[in-house]
């Protein structure tokens, strides 16, 4: 991998990831940019004890763009992008319209191929394994940055999701605090470990998944993808690597070698669950991944027990029909499940790649 770093005209960061040494990045970005400037600020809730990011400027963002104007295609001719050069393999740049800068975290989009007409889905094993680069990368630069205290990679696919460029992108998120989801897992870990003795609750629940096999859907030599025990959503799943590792930088050889086979195949399988002549499946592709900052907090537990490991779901429930948060899910964080999650499983074992 070749890693080139420029700016972009209001002086944001881009960089290039390339698979080939030889790969030139010089291109000027000629935009008449003027300096991006953002009003993100981050407020708790003193009643859930959570955060809020409070981003106005977000409301002018690109909305919907026709594909001849997608801001993430290269640059070709006096069509001018987000991306200076006429090609890449996988780029990442500061978003324009961050939900976090400054003191309050920052955004990147990370684009996983110059080809606007396809999905990560598409890519091939070598393709695949750059962008698992430029999220490690990008994972161990940004928690070297004072406001940064957790790094989320993840992807938005579909527009029943919100995305609102169709390009195949994903995000970066780096938070300035633990985030609720993460922190709810450390309190789980730390009660765990002292009702258990020690043992360890990720390592538990893969053991378990393993041993009754029903929920697993599919199994590498060092990853392993299961619906969990209590899926929130209809089509869920959690791919986990076999030797526990608290973030994207502790992986060996072995699992960044087999990550791209077992994840081109599951995203396959998504496209499959609902039939054959059906739209691309809508999902959201989250890496859980260990803060980086202190877990004083949390009783006992260090960040080597955390398992890394990724969340893939879907929010449609059926052929044509979404699974809304309503009342109960947004009222008061309580999922109701149309589908087992043994059936689930099943469905994503039935359309296995032949």
């Amino acid at each position: 991998m070749k890693k080139t770093s420029t700016r972009l005209a209001d002086g944001r960061e881009l960089i290039y990831y390339d698979v080939r040494d030889d790969a030139v990045r010089d291109a000027v970005d000629r935009r008449p940019l003027e300096r991006t400037v953002t009003t993100s600020e981050i407020r708790r809730d003193p009643l859930l004890g959570d955060r809020v990011a409070i981003a106005s400027h977000r409301q002018g963002r690109t909305y919907h763009p026709p594909a001849d104007e997608c801001p993430l295609c290269p640059s070709a001719g006096e069509r001018l992008s987000e991306i200076p050069d006429s090609s890449y393999d996988v780029v990442v740049f500061e978003n324009r319209f961050p939900s976090l800068a400054g003191d309050s975290g920052r955004c990147e989009v990370v684009c996983f191929t110059s080809d606007h007409d396809t999905s990560f889905a598409d890519l091939t094993e070598e393709q695949a394994g750059l962008v698992l680069d430029a999220w490690t990368d990008r994972t161990a630069e940004l928690s070297h940055l004072d406001s940064v205290e957790q790094v989320f990679c993840f992807e938005n696919r579909g527009a029943e999701i919100g995305v609102t460029l169709g390009h195949p992108h994903g995000q970066i998120y780096a938070y300035p605090f633990t985030t609720p989801r993460t922190a709810l897992m450390l309190r789980a870990l730390a009660e765990h470990k002292e009702q258990t003795g020690g043992r360890n609750l990720f390592a538990d629940v893969v053991d378990k998944e393993l041993a009754e096999g029903t929920r697993v859907v599919l199994e590498g030599e060092h990853w392993v993808a299961f619906v969990p025990y209590a899926a929130h959503w209809p089509y869920e799943v959690h791919l986990y690597p076999k030797r526990r590792v608290p973030d994207l930088l502790a992986l060996d050889d072995a699992a960044r070698t087999e990550f791209p086979q077992v994840y081109l195949e599951l995203l396959k399988r998504f496209d499959r669950i609902f039939g054959e002549g059906e739209p691309p499946t809508p999902y959201i592709a989250a890496w859980h991944q260990a803060p980086f900052g202190t877990l004083e907090e949390f009783d006992g537990v260090t960040r080597d027990d955390f398992a890394l490991h990724l969340e893939l779901f879907t929010v449609r429930r059926t052929s044509g029909k979404l699974k809304f948060l309503a009342g109960s899910e947004s009222g008061m964080s309580v999922f109701i499940n149309d589908v087992p999650p043994e059936a689930a499983a099943e469905r994503l074992r039935e359309v296995a790649s032949k």
